[in-house]
């Protein structure tokens, strides 16, 4: 981690102000850190809805990039993604280019903001993987009816999240990490994460590590969500329990969030551009306010950091100040006198409020070398031939034992949406025009090559329309590849 130092002394970090409530906010976490007396320098930026409306698809524009390549911090408010304009978030795109694979969310009880769950000492860190999974974005039509989409989860990231997410719990002082995956159903991709964390875990004897499912997770959230301190998960999973686990607090409102990296980090708060209630002076910048806080932390500003987060503190237990999201916005204070209200709490410690001591985070160091794993033995056992057809599964499952006679291959099974449909097993399965057509070596010690897998696709591409083909591969003897449900 470094923070790029001005000439005159101060840090310097890149500020994007975003877009609809985020300017209101970001100017409130502004003026808190600036009354704290830190010495840093603002370099303001765009990205969002504006850069869009000017055709730059990304939403990000060159000098953006160039600030964050220099200052390495980035405090930001949400960013739109308007309709019609762009492909891609503008926030996704910013977290991918500077590998910020670690996306952290906390959330904690909050003085006076009633909830379901009040006194129940919720204070808890949501995890999440942040570059990878689903999020890759990589997706396909497979058929004019059937969508596919990628899930990559790699050894390097599982690594990096595991170890960032122990790191975390030590430098907070926390007790527990759990990891939640759906590694019963995805056993080599959720199943990475899992295999990742029970390995990297006796590394850290001073902290308790269990593994859960991640749907028992979301339900023991609910049902007991105190039992947990830190827990870290896959992209999609962690996008989704984070957001339950902010409503247990009290909502979006009081929501922060970093997304850190070994070279850049970005504070953002977890809610959106709020467009209806942008320019009014009524939105609550809690969430951009505790952003800053971990930002201020993450430069090794602890005491500033610790002052604003007492002072939100004490303005909470205080409640004679409180936003429309907490109190309904017919009765509630502006953004503009909740910000004095924090301000003049500034040097105030909570009565009531248990605030963490903080340590500097030790950010993992895992290998810049692509390849993490490296068996010893390997060799390619079949192929899966995916087909678009709008034959019947025993019709078709005939057709492609024919066109396999004289090839290294014979089939083995065909499935539809995962399920073996051919040969028969007695199932009752309605199907799509998408088969995954599995072709196993005759000889079963040999290691197919290139020239007889073309081979078996020119065979099933005469008569078949086909969209991809996955090798079949072993890796130190064990399957590199999962079976069809029905499949023996």
């Amino acid at each position: 981690m470094s923070v790029h130092i001005t000439p005159s002394g101060k840090k310097l970090i890149t500020v994007i102000p975003g877009d609809g409530i985020g300017p209101e906010c970001v100017h409130s976490a502004l003026r808190l850190i600036e009354a704290t007396g830190v010495p840093v320098e603002w370099e303001v930026r765009e990205a969002g809805a504006s850069v869009f409306q000017k055709g730059l698809e990304s939403g990000v524009p060159p000098e953006t990039i160039e600030s964050i390549r220099k200052t390495r911090v980035v405090l930001k408010g949400p960013l739109e993604t308007p309709v019609g304009y762009g492909e891609k978030s503008a926030n996704v795109t910013l977290r991918k280019l500077f590998e910020t694979y670690a996306n952290v969310r906390p959330v904690r009880e909050m003085p006076n903001v009633p909830t379901p769950y009040s006194g129940r000492g919720i204070d808890l860190v949501v995890v999440r993987e942040n570059v990878e999974d689903l999020y890759a974005g990589i997706e396909h039509m497979q058929t004019p009816g059937v969508a596919q989409c990628l899930k990559l989860i790699s050894r390097k990231g599982c690594e990096k999240i595991v170890r960032f997410a122990f790191e975390l719990a030590r430098a907070e002082g926390r007790k527990k990490v759990h990891c939640a995956t759906k590694s019963n159903i995805m056993k080599f991709t959720e199943g990475m994460l899992k295999r990742t964390f029970e390995e990297i875990a006796p590394e850290y004897p001073d902290i308790e590590a269990n593994h859960i499912i991640v749907d028992n997770c979301a339900h023991q959230l609910v049902k007991r969500p105190e039992q947990f301190d830190v827990i870290v998960t896959t992209n999609m999973n962690g996008d989704i329990l984070s957001d339950l686990t902010s409503a247990l607090i009290g909502g979006l409102g009081f929501a922060p969030s970093a997304n850190i990296g070994n070279e850049v980090a970005i504070f953002e708060a977890v809610h959106g551009s709020a467009p209806k209630y942008a320019g009014k002076n009524v939105i609550n910048p809690t969430a951009v306010i505790l952003s800053a806080v971990m930002m201020l932390r993450y430069i090794g500003e602890f005491e500033a950091a610790a002052a604003i987060e007492n002072a939100i503190m004490v303005t909470l237990e205080e409640g004679k100040v409180r936003t429309g999201d907490v109190v309904g916005y017919d009765r509630s204070n502006t953004t503009t006198e909740y910000t004095e209200a924090i301000l003049a709490n500034l040097g105030k410690k909570p009565t009531q409020t248990f605030v963490r001591e903080y340590r500097p985070i030790q950010l993992p160091q895992v290998s810049p070398d692509p390849v993490m794993v490296r068996p010893q033995k390997r060799r390619v056992v079949g192929v899966d031939v995916f087909v678009e057809s709008d034959l019947h599964p025993e019709p078709l499952g005939k057709l492609l034992e024919e066109l396999a006679v004289g090839s290294a291959f014979q089939l083995k099974m065909v499935s539809n949406r995962g399920t073996k449909v051919y040969t028969p097993t007695g199932a009752i399965t309605d199907v799509v025009d998408h088969y995954r057509c599995r072709f196993l070596l005759h000889d079963t010690n040999a290691d197919a090559t290139d020239a007889q897998i073309l081979d078996l696709v020119q065979r099933v591409a005469s008569r078949l329309r086909w969209m991809h083909i996955e090798k079949l591969q072993e890796f130190d003897g064990a399957m590199g590849y999962t079976k069809a449900q029905g499949e023996d």
